[in-house]
């Protein structure tokens, strides 16, 4: 079973080399590892390359989602693994990763949901957002990758389906999670997914992060150069 624990801790699995692994390759798997990076927040937003963003060419069939997840073994794709992992009450897991029961709490809105199937699993930077910022270079292989990004916590977030489609493909300089108390945290999380995942913001969309930025003074940003 996926659990928060071994979700949040993918992104730096690759840095525990076993003892007997000799000097030489140790050192060669060690290059391997992204350097984590911790920022205030406004510290953050000032890392984000401001660039025009461009969706010619996207379709959502670009971005292969919901794969196997992080444990092919379970039988559960990315998707139920993420709500596995985000259940404040674990839900029950029949053959096929059948879900049942369970409790969880949408951020966006503070809203309490026991029915899996009432939830989404929201891209923190949308798909058609991650085209329009960079996306729309990289591979095949590094598009399912980052739909399926369990290597940090804020990649993908179970929230309420009305949140996460009210959110679209919006950035947050049209669209903020309805509970106020939730912005802070969300600003926090869209400008680290962006820098793990090396994406440029357009101007007003820097300009909205800036102004939340100096409102939320006391957020530090985590975050990992995805691999």
């Amino acid at each position: 079973m996926i659990t928060n624990l071994l979700r949040g801790a993918a992104a730096f699995c690759l840095a525990l080399t076993p003892l007997a692994l000799p000097a030489p390759v140790a050192a060669a798997a060690a290059t391997l590892v992204p350097v984590p990076e911790v920022l205030p927040l406004e510290d953050a937003v000032g890392k984000l390359l401001v660039a025009e963003e461009d969706r010619t060419g996207y379709t959502r069939d670009s971005f292969k989602h919901w794969n196997t997840g992080l444990d092919p073994a379970d039988g559960c794709n990315t998707r139920n693994e993420v709500l596995l992992a985000e259940a404040v009450q674990e839900p029950a897991v029949a053959a096929g990763c059948k879900l049942s029961g369970g409790t969880w709490v949408s951020y966006y809105d503070g809203v309490e949901v026991v029915e899996a199937g009432k939830l989404d699993i929201d891209h923190m930077v949308p798909l058609a957002e991650a085209w329009d910022s960079g996306a729309s270079t990289w591979t095949p292989a590094r598009r399912e990758a980052y739909a399926n990004d369990q290597g940090a916590a804020a990649s993908l977030v179970a929230v309420t389906a009305r949140t996460n489609r009210s959110k679209a493909d919006q950035d947050p300089a049209t669209w903020m999670p309805p509970l106020p108390d939730a912005h802070c945290r969300y600003i926090g999380e869209w400008t680290a997914t962006k820098l793990r995942w090396d994406l440029a913001v357009d101007q007003s969309e820097a300009e909205a992060l800036k102004v939340y930025a100096e409102a939320c003074e006391t957020i530090v940003v985590h975050y990992n150069p995805a691999p």
